[in-house]
């Protein structure tokens, strides 16, 4: 009779895994619902968007079907490009490539265009000394433009003031 005991007590007590289920399983139940709600903007969701109806009926100057009363006013509308220089930049002799070729627009409210054109040459100097500085490795990357994009419009915008250059468009980055 000892010997029953003993092997009764040494049997460990199995914990059942039904929680650890059910918590994984409420878990992705919420996850999911909570990337919806937020991905179809019931939850921190903008404004009243724009159809592609109404955006077709737009006249090009924000007034949607031509009225201008104004409630059609769209934030894309406000805005003009200043167009810089393509910038011809050598390598050196151990890239593979021997030059880059850059060409860039800023994207600037319609009252800082004029102050945003004044300054062109020293926005051109500011992208031309960091493009040569940057390593050329770094340039032949796969994912160098979306970095270099953003230093380059931070420099940009520390030239002209941080409100008259809203973003930096690269229309070209060749090596060759």
């Amino acid at each position: 009779m000892a010997a029953t005991e003993m092997e009764e007590a040494e049997e460990p007590a199995k914990k059942s895994k039904m929680p650890l289920i059910i918590g994984v399983v409420l878990a992705l139940v919420l996850g999911g619902g909570a990337f919806f709600a937020i991905y179809s903007g019931m939850i921190l969701g903008g404004g009243h968007e724009e159809t592609g109806e109404e955006m077709a009926h737009d006249d090009g100057h924000g007034n949607a079907g031509g009225h201008g009363d104004g409630h059609g006013e769209s934030k894309l509308l406000d805005v003009e490009f200043v167009e810089l220089e393509k910038l011809i930049i050598s390598l050196g002799p151990n890239a593979h490539s021997k030059h880059l070729q850059f060409r860039a627009q800023l994207e600037v409210p319609p009252e800082y265009r004029g102050d945003v054109e004044r300054v062109t040459p020293r926005i051109l100097d500011v992208l031309n000394s960091y493009l040569r500085a940057v390593d050329v490795a770094e340039l032949e990357r796969p994912t160098a433009l979306i970095t270099l994009r953003g230093q380059m419009l931070r420099r940009v915008q520390l030239v002209t003031g941080p409100e008259r250059v809203r973003d930096l468009l690269v229309t070209e980055f060749v090596l060759n």
